[in-house]
């Protein structure tokens, strides 16, 4: 058999043929695995995002059945109350009535996204020990109320509430105040919006719940995502009562900035209290200062009026 015989020159030639062929299989294999992982990247953060639309319930709400604590453990005769709201839920709710029969202020509580009633005792404590009528509520889907949770839903179980102090207490609207801590600071405004009381306290609150969820995830087009609004900015130009905004600094959860910006949206008059400590501190601990701010905002229903 004849061998092939190459000059110097071919052999160059054919080694720079073949150097060029691997280099575009690399740039192929490159472009490809490019391609790959692109493909995975955006079918992950699509996944994410889906997930994100159908399951932000779960995100937003933290529900607990159990009842691990009354307001009978911390001295107090209360009343259990099953409320009905207009949409045909039952509610489980606690009034507690003020140690001075003659008193004719009132404060209902709108409770944060986690656990239940049970876990605001201290709270509860607190108003009564102000000489407030208090009520507080579970959502739907907390604690002994039926149902499933819901941003209207949390509006309807508030409505239900506030019913019950005007109809069945027989308060006048200017007797009334509405608290919200968290989540129940949305839910308090809106129910400020659509009622008004004699005033509003919001605490520890985010100024709406796309807001938030852009500075959880970043990445993801959450403005677009959420389902749920609980826009406090846009509904309190339209509040007219008192408003007291308190917010921590140290709050590792809601940025104390949301807090200055639901303040700046407030009507006067209006006061802003800056607390101290985490952002579940407040339900277990009001410091002395808290307590003073708030009685004597308390106060100024009665005097603006």
């Amino acid at each position: 058999m004849k061998l092939l015989q190459y000059t110097d020159l071919e052999v160059t030639g054919l080694k720079a043929q073949f150097e060029r062929t691997l280099a575009l299989l690399a740039e192929f294999n490159f472009r490809k695995l490019c391609w790959s992982l692109l493909r995975v990247a955006l079918g992950a953060f699509t996944g994410l995002c889906l997930l994100l639309y159908f399951g932000q319930s779960r995100l937003v709400y933290f529900p607990t059945r159990a009842i691990e604590e009354t307001p009978e453990g911390a001295g107090l005769a209360f009343e259990e109350l099953r409320l009905t709201t207009r949409d045909g839920a039952t509610l489980g709710a606690w009034y507690v009535p003020a140690a001075a029969t003659n008193s004719r202020r009132a404060i209902l509580l709108c409770h944060g996204n986690g656990g239940n009633i049970g876990h605001r005792v201290e709270a509860i404590r607190f108003f009564h020990s102000l000489g407030l009528q208090v009520l507080i509520f579970d959502y739907r889907g907390y604690g002994s109320s039926s149902g499933t949770p819901s941003e209207e839903g949390t509006y309807q179980d508030a409505r239900a509430a506030w019913d019950h102090l005007v109809q069945v207490r027989d308060f006048a609207p200017a007797e009334i105040v509405v608290y919200g801590r968290s989540l129940g600071g949305s839910v308090a405004t809106w129910l400020a919006e659509q009622v008004h009381p004699g005033a509003l306290i919001i605490e520890a609150s985010f100024t709406s719940l796309p807001a938030m969820a852009a500075r959880l995830y970043p990445v993801l087009p959450t403005r677009w995502l959420c389902r749920f609004r609980y826009d406090s900015l846009e509904r309190l130009p339209r509040v007219t009562c008192p408003v007291l905004v308190a917010h921590s600094r140290a709050d590792e959860m809601i940025p104390f900035a949301m807090g200055e910006q639901l303040f700046q949206a407030a009507l006067p008059p209006k006061r802003f209290v800056t607390l101290r400590g985490s952002h579940n501190y407040g339900e277990g601990t009001l410091p002395p200062a808290y307590e003073n701010a708030l009685r004597a905002f308390l106060a100024l229903p009665d005097e603006l009026h």
